[in-house]
């Protein structure tokens, strides 16, 4: 009898150790791998250029440790008939402001300053902003004084309150006046030309895309005690082997240049290469974090990689992996209800010079990706991002001005399918 019982125990035991593993293994299932679909992805890029939203496009993606796509379409330069391939350098703009910030983050791993320090401790020309109040019933302009003064995150994360152009109010007229980013100046006097300029809002109480990422230069620049340009190349540029980015290219690769188009009334127009040639091609005493560099797929893939690698690529240790996840973790405060078009790349907060998905796509209009990826574009319409769900990152090229939010829904489209709302747990 004793025996039956023991038996009978056992098999208890067993059934109940089953029961309790069953739910071990369905947490610990991998999420599905995303399969990217080629043939879909180098339909949308031709079907861009094919409807006249883009002289040529080109994308690259790594997924998994290794290449998964690479494509183009149409041309670099329609003029001279050439079509875009690997090695076409093109101007990436806001792209510029992931690897300025990159370069500030470096500097506070080794403890130069803290994130909630007030910028003018470093900058003494932010000490006392004043910000723009309206006009009163005379309809005199009047200004207050600082609630509390800018920090170092305030400008990491567009909460400071500068301007970025011209714009309704007295402070956008005075920003305009100031010309704060002309090339002709050095970052040390774009910051004074800056710190003249009143605030639109009052530090941390909105989010605003604005100078700050010149701003970021300016800090990396007086920190380190080297040119921003100098540093970067040292310590971002070199170690990653992004051979072909910088902010002034060498006349050999003129012939790599790929042209810019400007769509007026619909149609696509094709800046002269003396244009591209006095922007990317001429010194300039000004470096800005905020736009200016040039690159290629390949290199600006060495940087997201790096991302995606939690700071490191190839053995070159660029950041920390918890200092990669400070920056791609959101960092406005849902206090911060003003938001300007930010709402408008999906369901995303902002970490430290990147959107970050805070939420699957909540309509079918909404871009295509994954909760927790981060990513930034540039104003000729280029786009990168960094997914961890899925182990991939993408970078997209095209040169077409203004902005065409459509390529990166396409593009993305191609990449996720048109359904895709992420893995499973979302």
């Amino acid at each position: 009898m004793r025996g039956k019982r023991l038996v009978l125990a056992m098999m208890l035991a067993s059934i109940g150790l089953a029961a309790a593993a069953q739910p071990v293994q369905a947490q610990t299932a991998p999420a599905p791998t995303l399969k990217i679909d080629k043939a879909r992805i180098d339909a949308a890029l031709k079907a861009m250029v094919a409807d006249g939203r883009a002289a040529g496009t080109s994308a690259l993606i790594w997924q998994d440790g290794r290449e998964v796509y690479f494509g183009t379409a149409g041309m670099a330069d329609r003029e001279a008939k050439r079509p875009m391939r690997r090695d076409t350098i093109a101007q990436i703009y806001s792209m510029t402001k992931p690897v300025t910030g990159v370069a500030l983050m470096q500097l506070w791993e080794k403890g130069y300053f803290r994130l909630d320090d007030q910028l003018s401790k470093y900058l003494p020309e932010y000490k006392d902003m004043q910000v723009y109040g309206g006009t009163d019933r005379a309809g005199a302009v009047f200004y207050r004084p600082l609630d509390r003064p800018i920090t170092v995150r305030d400008i990491l994360r567009h909460t400071a309150g500068f301007a970025y152009g011209p714009g309704p109010t007295e402070a956008h007229r005075a920003y305009v006046a100031a010309d704060p980013l002309a090339l002709t100046i050095p970052l040390a006097e774009a910051s004074k030309r800056l710190a003249g300029v009143p605030l639109l809002f009052q530090p941390g109480t909105q989010w605003e895309y604005s100078i700050a990422v010149d701003v970021q230069a300016a800090l990396v620049e007086k920190l380190s005690g080297q040119p921003f340009a100098a540093y970067v190349q040292t310590h971002i540029f070199e170690p990653l082997k992004m051979t072909d980015t910088a902010w002034r290219q060498p006349d050999a690769r003129l012939p790599r240049f790929a042209a810019m188009n400007v769509k007026t009334d619909g149609k696509l127009t094709q800046q002269d290469a003396a244009t591209a040639r006095k922007v990317n091609f001429e010194d300039h005493a000004l470096t800005p974090g905020g736009f200016g560099l040039a690159s290629t797929l390949d290199d600006y893939q060495r940087f997201a990689r790096m991302l995606l690698n939690k700071g490191e690529l190839d053995g070159a240790r660029i950041l920390k992996p918890s200092t990669v996840n400070l920056m791609a973790t959101d960092q406005l405060d849902p206090a911060i209800k003003e938001r300007a078009w930010l709402p408008d790349k999906g369901a995303v907060g902002f970490g430290f010079d990147f959107a970050v998905r805070k939420a699957p796509p909540q309509t079918h209009q909404e871009n295509r990706g994954a909760t927790g990826e981060f990513f930034w574009d540039g104003m000729a319409s280029t786009l990168f991002w960094v997914d961890p769900a899925n182990r991939l990152t993408a970078v997209f090229f095209v040169q077409t001005i203004p902005y065409d939010g459509t390529l990166h829904r396409d593009f993305r489209g191609a990449v996720y399918g048109a359904d895709y709302k992420g893995p499973a747990g979302d």
